[in-house]
């Protein structure tokens, strides 16, 4: 059967031995660079695209009050089984739309895009960067990791910029806040990326 929504294909033939591997990350060693980042205790966070949920149950732990957003069916019960113990709200919702997130009207101040980005188009980067500005709350930050390298057979990426994404954001007034280049979390020598934050300014630039 085709998956509903396109990036997200080859993810629910492979949701078990996926989970696995990204349960062997811990969150501190992945992102260790952007955690200066992280809001004060309590923020509203935003996973998207949370697989098994590794990301979204260490923010749990943090005190973050916690939305994870999966679209694949068999990832999502993955990561409400594993943490089921946690307080995190899954839902059901996917880029470039965010459908259900936009109509339930609430401001986030941190939504964190950990290997998503590439999955979508042009188009649908367009789509994807005003649903997030959207999202955000003032003073409110999007962390965005771009993966570089070979795509996996199955897998429907595009190879997407710092810059692009970027200038993408200053089109819908965020502004850039860290940049930096990240070596492979699983050791692949043939895989970097890129992690971009972006922040909607308290108080809107003058025009």
């Amino acid at each position: 059967m085709a998956n509903a929504v396109p990036g997200s294909a080859g993810y629910e033939e492979e949701a078990g031995e996926l989970a696995q591997r990204y349960e062997r990350l811990q969150f501190e060693q992945v992102h260790h660079d952007v955690l200066h980042l992280l809001p004060a205790v309590p923020a509203n966070v935003v996973d998207i695209g949370a697989g098994s949920g590794r990301d979204a149950a260490a923010l749990a732990r943090r005190g973050y009050r916690v939305v994870a957003v999966e679209p694949t069916d068999a990832l999502r019960k993955e990561g409400e089984r594993l943490h089921a113990g946690l307080s995190i709200r899954w839902v059901d919702d996917s880029l470039p739309a965010l459908r259900i997130l936009r109509a339930e009207g609430g401001r986030h101040d941190l939504i964190l895009l950990s290997a998503v980005w590439m999955h979508l188009d042009e188009a649908e980067r367009a789509e994807g960067m005003a649903a997030l500005a959207a999202l955000l709350a003032p003073g409110g930050i999007a962390i965005l990791s771009l993966r570089h390298g070979p795509v996996p057979a199955g897998r429907r990426m595009f190879e997407v910029s710092a810059d692009e994404t970027i200038a993408l954001g200053r089109d819908h007034g965020l502004v850039q806040c860290h940049c930096a280049r990240r070596d492979d979390a699983q050791g692949r020598a043939d895989v970097h990326w890129s992690v971009v934050a972006l922040q909607r300014p308290r108080v809107a630039p003058p025009r």
